[in-house]
């Protein structure tokens, strides 16, 4: 018996970058799992559209979708959702996150950015009007406190509170940073997959340092086919 397809399904971006940045993934979730079919498809921005991904799967082949997305959210609940809606064996995984081993990507990109422990973080997420989006980025900003001593706090692109740049301009409003020097800095943690109109968004918010997105990883391949074995465990 064949193994079920994987439709790696993400956002979409209109960022060359991103784009090759999320191309790249999945390869590497093909290059973990030799053999697997590998498909992509998007929810937003770029073609092929998930609806007609599903819509053109070989009759009688299952499909597992895994949201190349970190967090639940409308994408999630409501595009993937009704995508696979209906369609025999074929059904969706888990997003990426929450997940400790994002919060440790992230970690390592504030290192290589150069954060210090008396620096704020602000850890920059899509944000969703779905209030789960919000718990999700909660759960992982506390992971990262378990890996850091740094205040951590979480903020959004969109549709959710606080903003990014609202985020940064009350902490400079507390009077808890000093004028110059490397105390006491603003430190944006980027939680998008790849360069995109949010994450270029950050270098706007006025911090003192931005981190880089959190591709290339190879970790994140392998959650993406955690995310695939769960689901299709959890169907028997």
């Amino acid at each position: 018996m064949n193994s079920p397809i994987l439709i790696a399904c993400s956002h979409g971006t209109s960022s060359a970058v991103g784009a090759a940045e999320v191309n790249a993934l999945r390869d590497g979730i093909a290059a973990l799992r030799p053999g697997l079919d590998v498909r992509e498809a998007y929810v937003d921005v770029q073609d092929p559209e998930l609806p007609a991904v599903v819509g053109g799967l070989p009759a009688g082949e299952a499909a597992v979708v895994v949201p190349l997305l970190l967090s639940v959210g409308y994408h999630v609940k409501v595009d993937i959702a009704h995508a696979v809606k209906g369609r025999p064996d074929t059904f969706a995984a888990a997003p990426l996150g929450p997940d400790p081993r994002l919060a440790a990507l992230l970690d390592q990109r504030l290192r290589e950015a150069g954060a210090i422990d008396s620096d704020t973080v602000i850890l920059a997420a899509a944000g969703s009007s779905d209030p789960t989006a919000s718990e999700n980025v909660e759960k992982v900003a506390e992971q990262l406190r378990a890996l850091r001593p740094n205040r951590i706090i979480a903020a959004y692109g969109a549709s959710a509170k606080p903003s990014v740049q609202d985020a940064v301009h009350a902490v400079r409003e507390e009077g808890a940073l000093v004028a110059a020097g490397p105390q006491g800095r603003v430190v944006i943690a980027s939680y998008f997959l790849a360069p995109g109109f949010f994450h270029d968004q950050l270098a706007q918010a006025g911090a003192d340092l931005v981190t880089a997105a959190l591709l290339p990883a190879p970790v994140l391949a392998e959650i993406a086919l955690e995310r695939f074995d769960a689901a299709l465990a959890a169907r028997g």
